[in-house]
């Protein structure tokens, strides 16, 4: 399992609208800025991020985006789930994947299983705000 670079990206675009929740709405130039970023790849992340909801946004020129919700709403791990789809440890688990003919034999299975459950349940558990607050 490896997390990608939209994932992280969209991680760190999430927190930069979270450190500037009081700015209003907040241009993705200086979001670009900011995380050094082009442009370009945040067009492409903030577009998934506000088709979910996860965003608002305003066009014109005070226009950008803002977080939807405060950041304690926010889980690291459903911003992940949405840029990355699957974070499965191996194929046999991943989202609409159909289980190995193997399964029923697999000894290594409940590896995997135990495994996309602490990363899952880890991931849902740190919020925008305990990353901004240091408690992670």
């Amino acid at each position: 399992m490896m997390i990608s670079t939209k994932g992280r990206y969209a991680i760190r675009l999430m927190l930069d609208l979270a450190q500037h929740i009081g700015d209003g709405f907040v241009s993705l130039k200086r979001i670009s800025e900011r995380q050094d970023i082009s442009v370009k790849y945040l067009e492409a992340i903030v577009a998934m991020l506000n088709k979910a909801g996860m965003v608002e946004s305003s066009r014109g020129k005070d226009g950008g985006y803002r977080l939807a919700r405060t950041p304690e709403e926010y889980t690291v791990g459903s911003i992940i789930r949405l840029t990355e789809g699957s974070i499965a440890p191996v194929v046999c688990l991943e989202c609409g994947t159909a289980r190995c003919e193997r399964a029923a034999d697999c000894l290594s299975l409940p590896v995997w299983v135990k495994l996309e459950s602490v990363v899952n349940n880890y991931l849902d558990s740190v919020t925008l705000r305990d990353v901004l607050d240091g408690k992670v």
